[in-house]
């Protein structure tokens, strides 16, 4: 079943590999028999469903979890229940995604006003003046 982000973005079945795991922590005798943990992997480099600047800032986002050969790869082994694993590392991709999707507002670079400026001139040279007179008593 395609993973939907948004109106526009859905991602394919044949992006995303799953793998499971046994998960370590509690779970009693069922965590040494069933594979609970899931490992998401979604081929992001090669998505066409990304657009390149989306990618990009996926890229800086995801951190560690950016392999590479371009996958991202999301862990999960939060519940004892693979089925909940599965949909919380799915969650996870798609608020990941959507995070990158949000194009970062450009900075303007100001110059600071005059009054900044006098009141930083004036704060240094106080300080100075404080300074002066710590020098030895003549």
């Amino acid at each position: 079943m395609p993973l939907r982000i948004n109106d526009e973005i859905t991602i394919e079945d044949w992006e995303l590999t799953e793998q499971f795991t046994r998960a370590s922590g509690p779970g009693g005798q069922n965590v040494n028999k069933v594979a609970t943990a899931v490992e998401l992997r979604f081929e992001a480099a090669r998505s066409p469903a990304l657009p390149g600047p989306v990618k990009t800032r996926l890229k800086r986002l995801a951190g560690r979890r950016w392999t590479k050969d371009g996958a991202l790869i999301i862990q999960c082994d939060e519940t004892r229940h693979q089925a909940r694993n599965r949909e919380i590392a799915r969650e996870r991709l798609v608020e990941l995604i959507q995070r990158a999707l949000v194009k970062p507002k450009r900075r303007i670079p100001t110059k600071p006003t005059k009054g900044s400026k006098e009141r930083r001139l004036k704060a240094k040279k106080e300080r100075g003046e404080v300074k002066k007179l710590r020098g030895k008593v003549e």
